[in-house]
């Protein structure tokens, strides 16, 4: 399907009247009703004038053709406006963190998963005797807690054995899944 110039007139012209965009696409024929708005959108007749007020339309082209005689679709009923329900009083909502710009460091965060240092302590005992594998020597059985800074040679995953049904040793489990309720208390 083609916008033809009879068919933007035409779309145009019953806009202006008020048709919704689906009874402007079943008389157009072809077009869905999202392909009606997006085309009242490109025209910039999006804004539609009250009763009574005079809405601005461009002119049609001096050499149109005439347009065919189609069937007038059926009226439509006027939905009478649902009764609103009574207000209800929500809790404000919290600021929002501003956007940091692509490229820039982010701000220091407060921390939501702060890690007890008992665990910290253990992790790093735990990280002392690491086998200290590369990505290419992890197995299924063999823990996956990456360990330094992926951009430098001084990086490596643990390596020890990992705790059954998970990708960490016991000492990584204990940091990376912790139970809700902990997460949820220090939130707060």
């Amino acid at each position: 399907m083609s916008w033809t110039d009879e068919r933007v007139e035409t779309l145009k012209r019953m806009w202006t009247e008020g048709q919704s965009a689906s009874q402007i696409a079943k008389v157009l024929g072809g077009v869905t009703r999202n392909a009606v708005i997006g085309k009242v959108h490109r025209l910039g007749l999006s804004n539609r004038g009250t009763e009574g007020e005079d809405v601005a339309v461009a002119e049609p082209a001096p050499e149109a053709k005439p347009e065919p005689v189609r069937p007038d679709p059926e009226p439509v009923r006027e939905a009478q406006p649902a009764p609103r329900p009574a207000p209800v009083a929500t809790a404000p909502t919290p600021m929002r963190r501003p956007i940091v710009p692509a490229g820039q460091p982010l701000p220091p965060q407060p921390s939501a998963n702060e890690i007890s240092p008992e665990t910290l302590a253990s992790v790093r005992e735990v990280e002392k005797r690491a086998r200290k594998l590369t990505l290419m020597d992890l197995t299924e059985r063999t823990c996956k807690w990456p360990i330094g800074d992926p951009a430098t040679e001084e990086f490596w995953f643990c390596g020890l054995p990992c705790a059954a049904g998970k990708p960490y040793c016991e000492a990584h489990v204990g940091v990376a899944f912790q139970p809700m309720s902990a997460r949820r208390d220090r939130r707060r």
